[in-house]
C-alpha cells in the first residue's frame, strides 16, 4: 500500500473541484431526463385530450391505434401521435349545410 501526502489547501482545492463536477454532471443529467419527458404525455393527459376512459386507452395501445413507450412501468404518448389520432378521428358535421 502507498500512502501519498499533500498539503491541505491543494487537498480542499482538489476536493472542491471533484464536488465542482459531480453537481454539474447531476444538473446536466436532469435537465438531459426532464427536456426529454416535458415533451411527452402520461396515461391521465391523453384521456383528458381524447376524452376516453383509462380503458379505451388501453384498448388504443392494445389494437396498436396509439403508439406508446414504457419508462420504468409508467407509459408515455408523443403529442404528434396524439395528434394524428385526433385528426384521422375528427369528420365535421356536414349535415348542418
Amino acid at each position: 500500500m502507498e500512502i501519498i501526502s499533500m498539503d491541505i489547501r491543494t487537498f480542499d482545492a482538489l476536493f472542491a473541484r471533484i464536488r465542482e463536477i459531480e453537481e454539474k454532471s447531476e444538473l446536466l443529467s436532469r435537465k438531459h431526463e426532464d427536456i426529454g419527458l416535458k415533451k411527452w404525455l402520461d396515461n391521465e393527459d391523453v384521456c383528458n385530450i381524447l376524452g376516453i376512459s383509462k380503458r379505451t386507452l388501453q384498448t388504443y395501445r392494445d389494437k396498436g391505434i396509439l403508439p406508446f413507450s414504457r419508462i420504468r412501468n409508467k407509459l408515455f404518448y408523443r403529442p404528434e401521435d396524439v395528434e394524428r389520432l385526433l385528426q384521422s378521428s375528427y369528420h365535421p358535421n356536414t349535415s348542418q349545410l
